[in-house]
């Protein structure tokens, strides 16, 4: 693992640790590394994570970011698809899933995950841009892609 300090001498959160770690503990370790922006040594550790505790949320949740972040975009999207199979209903998966497969190039299905996470919270500005920056679908007239962006956050369609 590399070192955080600059100085080659490895912190708290980068040194190999104890093969008995706890799946909570490696999650923290983890977290801290994303929000420092050490995004490969974070999918190390949360890559423990997950062998310690398999299908957590929350495991998943940060390892996908981990990857996405660093790059890993087929294992980014293979993890958001697996937490997508835990939680068919968690909004973040469906919009970090869509943010993967359209960095791959896969805009259509990225369109899909990015309406389900605007339907899903619709009141997140996040969301919402991300499917607005995708475009309409090529089959769609630009007037439909305007209904997707009504300022007032709701639907624009009924199914």
């Amino acid at each position: 693992m590399g070192d955080e300090t600059g100085d080659g001498t490895p912190t708290e959160d980068s040194r190999p640790t104890d093969e008995h770690e706890s799946a909570y503990s490696l999650l923290q370790r983890g977290l801290k590394l994303l929000r420092t922006r050490h995004f490969a040594q974070a999918a190390i550790v949360l890559e423990r994570a997950d062998r310690a505790e398999p299908g957590k949320g929350s495991i998943l949740e940060a390892l996908g970011r981990a990857y996405f972040n660093s790059g890993q975009l087929e294992r980014s999207r293979a993890v958001f698809e697996a937490l997508l199979e835990i939680d068919p209903s968690a909004h973040y998966a469906h919009y970090a899933l869509g943010q993967s497969l359209k960095r791959l190039g896969r805009a259509s299905e990225a369109r899909t995950h990015l309406r389900l996470a605007v339907a899903l919270s619709p009141s997140s500005p996040l969301y919402r841009g991300a499917l607005q920056r995708l475009g309409p679908a090529p089959d769609q007239e630009p007037e439909s892609a305007a209904d997707d962006s009504s300022p007032d956050g709701g639907s624009a369609s009924s199914t």
